[in-house]
């Protein structure tokens, strides 16, 4: 895959991205640094401007589809399209328009998508639904401790299971690998509350998630990103590309948001609900760093977990224990 190739398919994600048109300024910076970031690693002149150029409009998204000539690639990058339309939950009416303007410009059929807009969906459907309760943090003057059903020591085994397997998802080259990496995250934050005595759906986790700054679209990104960038992503002429071996910065930053995520909602759900969004964000930033350190010690499970999963064991895992 050459540079060209990589820009188009970063640029149709970053169109897809920003489908909706209600991306937060938080999030539309993020998205920014992640552009940047990567454009900076891949070492190509052509990458650097192109958030601008899709921000602006001087790169459109006929050029960018028109631009894929191998077929592989351009399922790929409609892939790219969904899984990042679906990173905030369900697709509105704009992304939804936006994928249907997609695919005719990808040259694709409905029989050439059928398949994984249905996984894609199930991946969706699958989390749990429940009475609304309140999810984004409210400051409170005194802290009100939740009993925990289960005990510490079995909700941190729960939130490092969490962190290897969506770690070892992020080795896997095919797109629905990383599509189901938000909605664990979600099914874990989901877990950490009932513990606490708390059921939340998953919109209000979704809230609760980019309360804390993980960005929902811009994670989706930076995963695909990194992955493309290190020639680790793609089902390209019927062929998966890529190894195990190159995936280690993809890793770091999976397990390690995964992981500072679910102790961020140990504490949040476990201390009464009364963290403000400042600490939320301040404590899950210091997390991040002994998180990343941590996932070298895990890294030999996570290559074990990685060379053992499958699309139909990622669904029971999304709908079932870990």
């Amino acid at each position: 895959m050459n540079t060209s190739d990589q820009k188009s398919l970063l640029a149709i994600a970053l169109f897809a991205a920003f489908a909706d048109g209600e991306k937060a300024e938080s999030e539309r910076e993020e998205i920014r640094r992640i552009a940047a970031s990567l454009a900076g690693e891949a070492g190509g002149p052509e990458l650097t401007t192109l958030y601008q150029d899709v921000l602006l409009k001087r790169f459109t998204l006929a050029s960018a589809a028109q631009a894929l000539t191998d077929a592989g690639q351009r399922q790929l990058a409609y892939e790219m399209a969904v899984c990042v339309c679906d990173a905030d939950g369900r697709q509105s009416p704009k992304e939804v328009a936006f994928l249907a303007e997609l695919k005719p410009l990808l040259g694709l059929g409905a029989q050439d998508t059928q398949a994984f807009e249905a996984q894609a969906d199930a991946l969706q459907t699958a989390l749990p639904i429940v009475v609304h309760a309140p999810a984004v943090p409210v400051a409170a003057a005194a802290a009100v401790p939740a009993q925990s059903a289960v005990s510490q020591a079995e909700l941190d085994k729960s939130i490092l299971n969490y962190a290897v397997l969506n770690g070892a998802l992020e080795l896997l080259p095919q797109s629905w690998a990383s599509m189901a990496i938000i909605p664990l995250q979600v099914k874990m934050v989901y877990g950490i509350g009932k513990a606490h005595g708390v059921e939340l759906d998953q919109g209000h986790i979704r809230e609760f998630i980019a309360a804390v700054g993980v960005g929902l679209t811009s994670q989706y990104l930076e995963q695909f990103g990194r992955k493309l960038m290190g020639g680790l992503l793609g089902k390209i002429a019927g062929r998966t590309l890529g190894g195990l071996g190159g995936a280690a910065t993809g890793v770091a930053f999976s397990f390690a948001t995964t992981y500072a995520l679910g102790q961020v909602a140990r504490r949040y759900y476990g201390g009464g609900r009364v963290m403000s969004t400042e600490l939320l964000r301040t404590t899950f930033q210091e997390m991040l760093a002994p998180a990343k350190q941590l996932q070298s010690q895990y890294l030999p499970q996570i290559q074990q977990k990685a060379s053992t999963l499958n699309a139909t064991d990622i669904m029971a895992m999304v709908r079932g224990k870990i």
